[in-house]
């Protein structure tokens, strides 16, 4: 796992063509939006307002996240510091590299989070408990 830190993390602007006509707009993520071909694609709706996502780390995988609907925060760690990015514009999206702990809470009623992975599943590429995030990070 590389060294990264919650600086390496970026919102990224995702291109937003505006329909002249009022009829709505669109956003097109292509190669040079991220620095990775999405190997996965998935998201997550209907999560309660209390529940939490995440709470995991990627040995390798990238993961780009996107609130095509509503807002959630996301809280990133390094291991020595933390910071919360709210997600509320289907404009933006978060980048977050391997070795960042990430959990995604306070979903509001409605929310859609779309995240495009630079890898397929593999368990074999989380780290689910905190501890041992903190073990590898300092390792």
């Amino acid at each position: 796992m590389d060294k990264t830190t919650i600086h390496n993390v970026e919102v990224i602007d995702i291109p937003k063509i505006i329909d002249q006509k009022r009829r709505g707009n669109l956003c097109v993520i292509e190669n040079d939006v991220l620095p990775y071909n999405a190997e996965r694609i998935y998201y997550l709706f209907d999560v309660p307002s209390d529940a939490s996502r995440g709470g995991h780390s990627h040995i390798a995988c990238h993961e780009f996240l996107v609130a095509l609907s509503g807002s959630f925060d996301v809280i990133v760690n390094d291991g020595e510091r933390s910071k919360t990015i709210t997600l509320n514009k289907p404009d933006k999206g978060l980048l977050i590299v391997d070795g960042i702990w990430r959990e995604l809470d306070n979903f509001s009623s409605g929310a859609v989070c779309l995240v495009l992975a630079s890898d397929k599943y593999n368990e074999a590429d989380y780290i689910r408990d905190y501890q041992d995030f903190i073990s590898v990070k300092m390792g």
